[in-house]
């Protein structure tokens, strides 16, 4: 019998300027920091209930030690997508903040539930997606 996973936990984007890029997350989404090191990576909450975690370009690619073993290496290139849920009823509240922000929209699409596409200050690609558009949300 296959183990059953309960869901993603972390996302992980990787950015030239870590401090740049937690402070953006930290302003534009309340997301805060819960963990950080050194100037390899932050760690920020989602909700309460994931986490976004922010790696230097570069940065890991030795990969880590810490207390509780060692951290394999990674790295990442290239502006990547994240999606990000909100309530419809919020969307406009979204479009004034952003505006508000000097961040443009880069597109607006509606596919049964409504998404708003921003980049964050790397380039990569932001979403913030209402129900409608996934049939398991």
């Amino acid at each position: 019998m296959r183990p059953v996973v309960d869901g993603v936990l972390e996302t992980a984007l990787y950015v030239s300027d870590l401090d740049r890029s937690a402070g953006f997350y930290e302003e534009m989404f309340g997301f805060p920091v819960i963990h950080s090191e050194n100037d390899r990576m932050r760690a920020l909450s989602v909700a309460g209930r994931q986490v976004l975690l922010l790696f230097r370009v570069g940065g890991s690619t030795e990969g880590a030690e810490s207390p509780s073993g060692k951290i394999p290496p990674h790295d990442g290139q290239g502006r990547l997508h994240l999606a990000f849920a909100v309530a419809e009823n919020q969307l406009q509240s979204w479009r004034e903040w952003l505006h508000d922000k000097d961040i443009a929209i880069e597109s607006e699409v509606d596919c049964g539930g409504r998404s708003l596409y921003f980049r964050d200050p790397d380039g990569h690609l932001l979403e913030l997606i209402s129900p409608g558009c996934w049939p398991i949300y």
